[in-house]
């Protein structure tokens, strides 16, 4: 049997995931990290993108907005303002969504927030990717 840690998951609107993982992969601004039990403990700030947590029965994929990370040998904790299961991930959104911010960047006279216009626009590429990579593992 391998061995596993508890993986937590949560955003704002509550708990996304809760449970046993053999490995845990999330992306932290400094790379992309690969948890495995018995880590040394860590703390990371994540950039928008996926995490994925492996155990016996599969993987499961969650986006993250960003947000940070906490490793302790037996437990990872990952807070983040928004989290999705990426098979829940509605791409027609995100693809407005970064329309959107495209169209704000481009109009720098506007009143427009240009850092929440940047972090809009790489949340939605995040997901787009993420869909996008689903799609050509066939998981989506």
């Amino acid at each position: 049997m391998a061995m596993t840690m508890h993986v937590d998951i949560v955003s704002a609107e509550g708990e996304l995931y809760s449970g046993t993982a053999e490995m845990v992969f999330a992306p932290s601004e400094m790379g992309d990290l690969g948890i495995l039990p018995r880590h040394t403990p860590l703390l990371a700030k994540l950039k928008p993108g996926e995490v994925v947590i492996k155990t016996s029965e599969g993987e499961d994929s969650i986006y993250v907005s960003g947000g940070m990370l906490e490793v302790q040998p037996h437990v990872v904790t990952v807070l983040s303002d928004t989290a999705v299961r990426a098979k829940d991930i509605d791409e027609a959104a995100a693809n407005e969504a970064k329309q959107k911010a495209e169209e704000a960047l481009k109009n720098r006279d506007s009143d427009v927030d240009l850092a929440q216009a940047e972090a809009e626009l790489a949340q939605a590429v995040a997901q787009l990717q993420l869909l996008e990579k689903l799609r050509k593992a066939g998981r989506h």
